[in-house]
């Protein structure tokens, strides 16, 4: 039977949502950024005022944290993971406005209320029956929210075609929405799309659907890394994750040592009403 994940399972991504802590440190160098021009366009929107805090949901190590902090936002983070909470508290030593607080967004209250909360490629490990009402409990009346995700694609599709084969030789189905994922990633633009009409049905306002295009040129280890950091990898066994990832390492240095990746950035945005 092929290794597989059910991505998409509440359940499991409530189970799940800690796995990427057991190697913080990897994930920390795996994962790219974002685009210095969404998160310019989160906090256009949001419209903060002078000092005004923002609210990071699953802050992770850092990867947003420091981009909205370095723009001069003080940042309340919330991270479930203690190991991811540790690498991003290092992260940020520098930027006294960053304050890190490990718990559940679900279960964490805030002693304050906020006119921006954004999340960076986790919201979807937030309990689905609790993350609309925690944030609107969250943030004031107008505040923002801004929801984002990075999509990622080789360039190359004769690449894309060995590296799939390597997986069914080991009889590993491609994780949903890694890096090999055939299917059209984000599925669903503007109003189609399920973050769209879950923020309208949880009574957000003025919602925006925008994209952002990067492109990324990445070493063999670097591919490695971006592939051993998703949730899917590391849910499969040990050593059969390995051994695909062996023959992946094999296949992209006969490729030349490299690869390019394509990114799409999905961002959702809305408000609360007034």
């Amino acid at each position: 039977m092929p290794y597989g994940t059910p991505d998409h399972d509440p359940a499991s991504a409530r189970s799940r949502r800690h796995i990427f802590g057991d190697d913080a440190e990897q994930y920390d160098t795996g994962r790219p950024g974002y685009p210095p021009q969404l998160v310019q366009d989160i906090l256009d929107f949001s419209a903060l005022a002078a000092h005004e805090p923002a609210l990071e949901v699953g802050a992770g190590t850092g990867k947003a944290t420091l981009a909205f902090a370095r723009s001069g936002v003080p940042v309340t983070c919330v991270e479930p993971d203690v190991r991811m909470a540790r690498v991003l508290r290092r992260r940020c030593a520098e930027l006294p406005e960053v304050t890190v607080e490990v718990a559940d967004f679900e279960s964490w209250r805030p002693g304050r209320r906020y006119g921006l909360l954004y999340c960076a490629q986790a919201w979807h490990w937030v309990d689905p029956a609790a993350r609309w009402d925690r944030a609107r409990a969250a943030l004031s009346p107008g505040g923002a929210i801004g929801l984002f995700w990075n999509h990622w694609f080789l360039s190359s599709g004769e690449l894309t075609e060995r590296l799939t084969a390597a997986h069914a030789r080991h009889g590993i189905e491609i994780p949903a929405d890694t890096l090999l994922d055939p299917r059209p990633r984000p599925a669903r633009r503007g109003p189609e799309s399920r973050q769209w009409r879950e923020m309208a049905a949880a009574g957000f306002v003025a919602p925006e659907h925008r994209l952002y295009a990067s492109v990324h040129e990445r070493s063999t280890s670097a591919l490695l890394s971006l592939l051993a950091s998703y949730g899917g990898y590391r849910a499969i066994p040990a050593r059969p994750r390995e051994r695909v990832l062996d023959e992946v390492a094999r296949i992209v240095d006969a490729h030349g040592g490299h690869a390019q990746v394509r990114v799409t950035t999905s961002l959702f945005l809305g408000r609360t009403a007034r």
